[in-house]
């Protein structure tokens, strides 16, 4: 793709009125001085570029154990299934088998978008009282998610079960080779595990396996460098290779964590041995929009993140973002307000929809559009950021009447994303999460537990008038995780996705844009700093040239905070000439293929 970063060393801001057909005029803002490049200044990575396959993911350990699987000529699926073994040992703050994750897998033989919901699920013995106190007042936050109260049934054992079954070309046993061996053998703690030990170390000193897993016996985080085994983490593996995921969900594992979570001291929770062995993955359908000419495709509910990715695109498709450009204040205006406008119809309708009854029309071109124009300019209002009162949920075409209130769910970022594209052209983007760094704090079998139940809204509403991401028993509760497959002509692109709360969403937009309408090649759309807004404050990433932009934003009438935003990107886009692959700067990991 043709780069545009000469032009945007030399974009000035100056007052610019675009034109859209049928739209109000976007006045830009003005400014005295030329903009910076609009890049990175703290973090620097390269292409990856390969001819017959390659991965994405957040480690380095990881990567190898799933190129190792392609290089065998194993599948998109075999490699994410090693890869995910991997992951759960050597960043187990982020995904494992204690947890959840949404699989898209573009099936080539097929020409089929498949997508599998392997997201945790809450015990039947929860009920939408769950996380109230005495008082019927909603716990906070980490009094909530630290013990057992907040562990809903794992899902991604059983999402690699359905993996393998459905698109698996290598023996399930191969699969586990790497993990096993560096389980035993030991893998060096990285920089960034030993920071986030060191930033959790008070939380993880409250559990026996956490502390004595985490911790030295000084009760000191693990030094970067320190050789860790985890004997029992290869015990699991080696249970669920030779029994199945039967071997997870029923027998000694699941009563380890059944006990674990019932006895957890101080908060425990409710999950049985009823609830592991009714699990189930189920197969969604995509949420697919149109953009550009480009079909993006996502995960569906229980997961807001296709819907949501989805809604915001078409807010900003009238509109030339292309023109503006990313060093452009209007840019990110018409980014933000149409993000907040599409948070707050995911917080109002937005939950697992086979308990929640969505409206048809959250994608309904019309609704869109009509969106689309609250975040137009006019000549008393000349692109200004829209007020408080303004983003409001809509009122989407529907079939049914909505009873529904707004929610306060928290969902915090600790998650990882993998991309895949085999020899054979199956695409994998998966997005596997714990939910908090750490999850529950629990440990059991050398893996940690997930805290996802948080992500339900604590404050249940009344009967009447409900809160639709509201704790149910065998419900799943709302994710912004994002995994993304964008076809071109029919055909596979891009395959991205991040980590994140409920900023993926963002992170995730804002990769499409870079790629799409500001032609930036898959590693500088990573590397373009981020500028998120869900609910009003506009997130500017700290240390970069999205600082630069505060005072626009503010004249604009944003509040703006700086701070560190550590997305997990991982791209793949698939070209005539091969691969070429982006990994995320901000964390660990690499893009790497032949």
């Amino acid at each position: 793709m043709p780069a545009i970063i000469s032009s945007i060393r030399n974009c000035l801001l100056t007052c610019l009125l675009v034109v859209v057909a049928g739209y109000p005029a976007v006045a830009q803002q003005a400014a005295d001085s030329v903009a910076p490049e609009f890049g990175n200044e703290r973090q620097s990575a390269t292409l990856a570029h390969a001819n017959n396959y390659m991965i994405a993911a957040a480690n380095p350990l990881a990567a190898q154990a799933g190129q190792e699987m392609l290089a065998k000529g194993g599948s998109a699926a075999d490699a994410l299934i090693a890869a995910q073994w991997v992951l759960g040992l050597v960043e187990p703050q982020s995904s494992g088998l204690g947890g959840g994750a949404f699989l898209l897998y573009h099936d080539a033989e097929t020409n089929k978008l498949v997508t599998l919901d392997g997201r945790e699920t809450a015990p039947l013995e929860a009920t939408p009282e769950l996380f109230l106190d005495d008082a019927g007042q909603p716990l906070r936050f980490f009094d909530a998610v630290i013990g057992g109260r907040s562990v809903g049934t794992p899902g991604t054992v059983a999402l690699m079960a359905e993996a393998h079954k459905r698109f698996g070309k290598l023996a399930w046993k191969d699969l586990f080779e790497p993990a096993i061996r560096l389980a035993e053998e030991g893998f060096k703690v990285s920089p960034r595990l030993n920071e986030l030990i060191t930033g959790s170390a008070e939380s993880l000193f409250r559990y026996e396996a956490t502390r004595n897993y985490f911790l030295s016996e000084e009760a000191v985080p693990l030094f970067a460098g320190t050789l860790l085994r985890n004997p029992e983490y290869a015990a699991s593996l080696r249970a669920i290779r030779d029994g199945g995921a039967e071997a997870f969900y029923s027998g000694e594992i699941a009563r380890d964590i059944v006990k674990t979570v019932r006895e957890a001291e101080g908060n425990p929770g409710v999950l049985s041995l009823e609830d592991l062995a009714a699990y189930a993955v189920k197969e969604r359908p995509p949420v697919c929009v149109t953009y550009r000419g480009f079909d993006v495709c996502g995960m569906g509910p229980p997961s807001s993140g296709g819907l949501t990715v989805g809604q915001i695109l078409k807010m900003l498709e009238p509109y030339d973002m292309t023109g503006l450009g990313p060093a452009n204040p209007q840019s990110w205006r018409l980014i933000g307000d149409a993000s907040r406008l599409a948070f707050a119809d995911r917080g109002r309708y937005m939950a697992d929809s086979d308990f929640v009854k969505m409206p048809k029309g959250l994608l309904n071109t019309d609704y869109l559009l009509e969106r689309s124009r609250l975040i137009g300019s006019s000549a008393a209002n000349p692109g200004k950021a829209l007020t408080k009162d303004e983003v409001k949920a809509g009122e989407p075409p529907t079939d049914h009447a909505l009873l529904r209130r707004d929610d306060n769910s928290i969902e915090l970022p600790s998650t990882t994303h993998l991309s895949i594209v085999d020899a054979q052209g199956n695409v994998a983007s998966m997005t596997s999460t714990i939910e908090n760094g750490f999850g529950s704090r629990l440990m059991v079998r050398g893996f940690l537990l997930n805290n996802e139940l948080t992500d339900f809204a604590f404050d249940p509403g009344e009967a009447a008038d409900p809160v639709a991401n509201r704790v149910e028993p065998g419900k799943r509760p709302r994710s912004s995780m994002a995994p993304t497959i964008v076809y071109r002509d029919g055909k596979p692109w891009l395959a991205v996705g991040s980590p994140g709360g409920s900023r993926i969403i963002g992170y995730v937009l804002k990769t499409l844009v870079a790629i799409i309408d500001w032609e930036m090649d898959v590693q500088a759309a990573v590397n373009l700093p981020h500028l998120v807004n869900r609910f009003g404050t506009y997130d500017v990433e700290a240390g970069t040239a999205a600082e630069a932009l505060a005072p626009a934003l503010t004249e604009l009438g944003y509040k703006v905070e700086a701070r560190d935003l550590n997305s997990g990107l991982h791209v793949i886009e698939i070209g005539e000439d091969g691969l070429t692959g982006a990994a995320d700067p901000r964390r660990e990991g690499v893009a790497t293929g032949e």
